[in-house]
């Protein structure tokens, strides 16, 4: 699929470069500039939350929808979700031990996954906020980040499916967000330390790092879900000079034994997604470099021009999972199983008007679609995790 601005028109009832979308419908302020830069939009996606000021009014602006439509999942007798009681200890205590460890990152995605996999608690209302280490690991991180701004790394909650405890978190540490700087010497990144504290924390056997994605390729429809176990850096601003600029890593493959369930269970809210898809969301096993999951040092998406030179190198591009592959790697001991899974929130970008402004069109698509899509993905993870 390459979208367009007639397919926003079409599916989010406005032309985000004619009549682009109010101030008050932004939740990072310099995005909401004609011809915002990129990293603004990137903000943007990281910051936005459909269910505050600024989604109500995208909502009354635009033909988006919001997860009050959320219809309940079927799910297998037996392997529903079961959300876990207030995690004990308060903020600053440890993570608690489980089978596996869930992590996302932008708001929305927060929202979608916790209405999946915790139900009747939600990411942003409800969670324990983490501070573990706070103080020290936020030192290398920059004025105005998200995990500054929060006061906190993330927020968490814990569920149970079958007979596996998950702790699902929001982090609020990013790759793209918390600094802008090399590590002097052995140092490390910021969200480097949260990674390896989390995973410490937890001692999962799996390990999965979830949430939305850009497609790259003509191929890919919002809602696609590509299931990863292979990530690698395509570095071109600030990490370009780091030793892992262009690095690939590989896991073992992931449990798939649910994972045709998992698209039976699209259904229940698939009629959320784009009116303007073709088919049925698929969910793709990554087998190669070319189908994996790109990490990228800027807010690269795909371009029917092939701007940003995407094409062949995966089949989605985001913004942090590549770390949690070299974090895997320089473990002592044994590290545990890790997987990428991530969703299309938005899809390949017709190479029409300027860079910014199909910058632009990437980002309002996100804001319509990204927590309908994220419903997908946070399936796929259920599936997953039941497979333990």
């Amino acid at each position: 699929m390459i979208v367009d601005r007639a397919w926003v028109r079409q599916n989010l009832g406005f032309d985000p470069i004619a009549k682009p979308a109010p101030a008050a419908t932004f939740a990072f302020a310099p995005a909401a500039r004609p011809l915002a830069e990129p990293e603004d939009l990137r903000r943007e996606i990281i910051d936005f939350d459909s269910e505050a000021p600024a989604g109500r009014e995208f909502f009354a602006f635009t033909t988006a929808t919001g997860l009050s439509r959320f219809e309940d999942i079927p799910w297998p007798r037996g392997l529903a979700p079961k959300t876990g009681p207030k995690p004990a200890g308060g903020s600053n205590r440890p993570l608690p031990r489980a089978d596996v460890l869930v992590v996302t990152w932008t708001v929305d995605e927060g929202h979608a996954l916790s209405r999946v996999l915790t139900p009747g608690k939600d990411s942003r209302n409800d969670y324990v906020s983490y501070k573990h280490n706070f103080a020290t690991i936020s030192r290398k991180m920059r004025k105005g980040c998200p995990a500054l701004e929060a006061g906190r790394l993330g927020a968490y909650w814990t569920t149970t499916i079958g007979a596996k405890k998950a702790v699902i978190f929001k982090s609020d540490s990013h790759l793209s967000q918390d600094t802008k700087q090399l590590p002097q010497g052995d140092g490390t990144l910021p969200n480097f330390d949260v990674w390896l504290q989390i995973i410490d924390e937890v001692r999962p056997k799996l390990v999965i790092t979830t949430g939305t994605a850009g497609g790259i390729g003509s191929t890919r429809e919002v809602g696609d879900v590509i299931v990863s176990p292979i990530v690698r850096f395509d570095s071109e601003r600030w990490l370009k000079k780091a030793p892992f600029h262009a690095a690939a890593y590989k896991n073992s493959a992931p449990h798939t034994r649910y994972v045709a369930e998992a698209r039976r269970l699209f259904k229940a809210n698939a009629d959320q997604l784009p009116k303007g898809n073709t088919r049925p969301p698929k969910i793709t096993i990554a087998k190669s470099l070319a189908s994996s999951v790109v990490t990228t040092d800027f807010f690269g998406f795909d371009t029917s021009d092939d701007h940003f030179r995407l094409q062949g190198w995966g089949a989605v591009s985001e913004m942090g999972d590549a770390m949690l592959g070299m974090v895997a790697k320089q473990m002592s001991g044994a590290p545990p199983r890790w997987v990428a899974v991530r969703n299309v929130s938005d899809p390949q970008i017709k190479a029409e008007g300027s860079l910014k402004q199909q910058a632009a069109i990437a980002a309002q698509i996100y804001k319509g679609f990204g927590r309908w899509s994220t419903v997908c993905s946070a399936i796929v993870c259920w599936a997953l995790i039941a497979a333990e």
